[in-house]
């Protein structure tokens, strides 16, 4: 593996934009809409052109409710997007918890694993990351996509989320995954209410003592849409807060679907911030 490459992504020069591909046809945003190798080819290509520093390829829907589908239908719906997303130049993370889909990713030049279950739900993914090199996000979630959004509950979210994500760093460094190899996430919409959502953008700088650099995904969510009144269509002001926000908290990037608007706005809270602005590392 590269260890230039994950020496930029790790650098915290810079706020990293992570564009989202999905490939999927009831993803809550976008799902449906990139079916047909044109509309994929050229979907890919606006989020490279529009600046994203990072592609993530998903092909299993994550939203609230959505079932599970098997790995050979997941890696058939993924497998048009990677000689585009290949093409491009751009690193290529894919988003998914099996480790046959992992393997495959990985096997086509894919240099990151974003699972939504931090390496729970395949008892093989966390040596596959191991052996490979790769890298991978851990993200918190309550529950499963299917059954996340039933009366989530929480002693005390900030602490829960925490130590959640806390004890799954323990458990990837035990599996001998490299420390400069993990990022963490801690799962917005994932099992939290629109509340428990805005405590943890609230204190978000408190998940810096993990010392991982924090991915977020809050791009045109439904905590958005609650407090706005608004569609997933008409969420970019609220995404817009979300990432500033974030970033002024100390996030190191930022998944998103609307790569140049959230682009320009990550470099000027960089700017705001002290950041050095060398986004070659």
């Amino acid at each position: 593996m590269d260890e230039i490459l994950f020496s930029r992504l790790n650098s915290r020069h810079y706020t990293h934009v992570m564009g989202i591909f999905n490939a999927t046809p009831d993803s809550f945003y976008d799902g449906g809409l990139h079916t047909n190798p044109e509309k994929i080819q050229s979907r890919i290509r606006q989020l490279a052109d529009e600046g994203a520093d990072l592609l993530d390829l998903g092909a299993e829907s994550s939203r609230p409710g959505a079932a599970s589908v098997s790995q050979d239908e997941e890696i058939e719906r993924l497998a048009p997007a990677f000689d585009a997303a290949l093409n491009t130049g751009l690193p290529v993370s894919v988003d998914t918890c099996k480790a046959g889909v992992a393997a495959y990713a990985i096997q086509r030049g894919a240099i990151m694993i974003n699972d939504i279950t931090a390496l729970r739900h395949d008892p093989d993914m966390a040596d596959l990351i191991a052996q490979t090199g790769v890298m991978c996000v851990l993200m918190h979630m309550q529950g499963t996509p299917e059954t996340m959004q039933n009366a989530p509950r929480y002693e005390n979210v900030i602490n829960d989320v925490y130590d959640f994500l806390a004890r799954r760093v323990e458990f990837a460094l035990a599996r001998n995954i490299r420390e400069n190899r993990i990022w963490i996430d801690p799962g917005f919409g994932f099992g939290k209410t629109v509340e428990q959502n805005l405590l943890l953008l609230r204190r978000l700088d408190e998940f810096t003592r993990l010392g991982m650099p924090i991915l977020i995904g809050t791009s045109n969510k439904s905590m958005i849409g609650a407090v706005l009144d608004a569609p997933p269509s008409d969420r970019m002001e609220g995404t817009a807060a979300t990432v500033a926000l974030g970033i002024c908290k100390g996030v190191h990037c930022v998944r998103v679907h609307d790569v140049r608007s959230m682009k320009r706005i990550a470099r000027m809270c960089d700017a705001v911030m002290g950041k050095g602005g060398n986004e070659n590392g």
